[in-house]
């Protein structure tokens, strides 16, 4: 059993220790998250692989640029270089193709992952949210000490609390989880557009400074000359700061998790016909809609940063689940490139810990220093390159791994952990 939502179980080892509640899931529903169940879905490896991987595509610039986490904010920057040269092109749309959009991604695969362990304890008779709480707490734990350790923009704690909060919500009726799930859409694109009208209003002190130059030189000689505890000492002093990105944008992890235990219900994920008409249907509506919006937020600028990431996102997403599952459908048998995805995605949890490990080492002063050393020389290609490589070595790692064990070795630690 997959022992994290970001992994979903399989019917021997999957189910949860949890508990059912007392509100049956309808016949549809459990017919479509027993299929889930029964045998792993190779779809949903393969998605929760890409989204691990594509939410590198936004973190790698992180890494590398100037301040690392902490330059995020202080710059306000998020964006690529524009369009004026094919290098600033290339940033730009590589960071387009995947900012927000893999993370909302992982984030409806965590809700199916949670209705999948849900519907476990139903069929078992075990009380529900029950023992779950302990494995909500434990991926907080994990997630802190992520925080703490290796990368200020962690996920886990977050979606450790939303998922205790979505979980008592699965013991309720379908009618009350759509109102919650459509409140919390109302009450985050709201927030969203009361904050992208006060960047927008907001008068412009940069003084026409480059983000590099916004980021104070402090901070800058933290990440690319600072020692493994300073950096520490600093995560820390600035907790509150770099955890906003989860308070503000609670109201969408409760609708996209709630999306994905309505999708897994509807039969979404599934191999079938029903699968395939509803992932066409993500497709033309996610894309269609998603990348437009994607496109006029970038000819807007910066202050449109939090529509493009937080609301475009979401959509684009939608159509990335329904575009990988139309090109699986269309597959006779999985390529080298699915099988990684597929091993990545059983590990999930190991790999995204793993990944952030690699580009702490490769960008930072306490390892190879890249980011100092290439800086603006080779930028930003060699950025794409450290992002490639990571990726490959995920793939391979996990496809070695896997060869002797059956889950990753986090996911090992998290199960011996909770057998206790």
């Amino acid at each position: 059993m997959t022992e994290i939502p970001l992994n979903v179980p399989s019917a021997t080892a999957g189910s949860s220790r949890s508990k059912p509640a007392a509100v049956p899931v309808p016949e549809v529903a459990a017919k479509s998250v027993r299929v889930a169940t029964e045998s792993r879905l190779t779809l949903l490896d393969v998605l929760r692989g890409a989204a691990i991987l594509g939410t590198l595509m936004t973190n790698v610039w992180i890494f590398t640029g100037p301040g690392s986490e902490w330059g995020v904010l202080q710059s306000g920057s998020t964006g690529g270089g524009g369009f004026g040269s094919l290098p600033a092109a290339a940033e730009s749309v590589f960071r387009l193709l995947a900012d927000g959009k893999f993370l909302s991604m992982l984030t409806i695969l965590f809700g199916v992952g949670l209705a999948i362990q849900y519907d476990s304890a139903i069929r078992r008779g075990q009380p529900w949210p029950g023992r779950y709480r302990w494995r909500a707490l434990f991926l907080f734990v994990e997630g802190t000490l992520h925080f703490v350790l290796v990368f200020a923009w962690d996920v886990l704690m977050g979606y450790a609390v939303t998922a205790l909060v979505v979980a008592h919500l699965l013991s309720r009726s379908d009618r009350t989880r759509e109102r919650v799930m459509w409140w919390g859409a109302g009450l985050h694109l709201a927030l969203m557009g009361l904050l992208t009208v006060a960047l927008a209003v907001a008068p412009d002190e940069g003084n026409g400074e480059s983000a590099a130059d916004a980021v104070s030189p402090q901070v800058v000689n933290l990440y690319a000359e600072g020692s493994y505890l300073e950096q520490i000492s600093f995560r820390l002093e600035n907790m509150i700061a770099m955890r906003v990105e989860p308070i503000l944008s609670f109201g969408l992890l409760v609708f996209l998790f709630l999306l994905g235990v309505l999708l897994l219900r509807a039969g979404a994920f599934g191999p079938d016909s029903t699968g395939r008409r509803i992932r066409r249907r993500m497709l033309a509506w996610g894309l269609g809609l998603g990348i437009p919006l994607t496109a006029l937020t970038a000819i807007g600028g910066e202050h449109y940063f939090l529509v493009s990431r937080y609301c475009a996102g979401p959509l684009v997403a939608i159509g990335y689940i329904g575009l990988i599952g139309a090109m699986l459908d269309r597959a006779r048998r999985p390529g080298p490139l699915a099988i990684g995805l597929t091993n990545v995605g059983r590990t999930a949890l190991s790999g995204y810990v793993l990944q952030n490990v690699l580009c702490v080492v490769a960008s930072y002063g306490l390892g190879l220093g890249l980011a100092a050393r290439l800086g603006d020389t080779a930028h930003p290609w060699w950025v794409m390159g450290l992002w490639a490589v990571v990726c490959l070595v995920l793939m391979a790692a996990s496809t070695l791994w896997l060869r002797r064990f059956s889950t990753g070795p986090l996911e090992s630690v998290q199960k011996w952990a909770l057998r206790r």
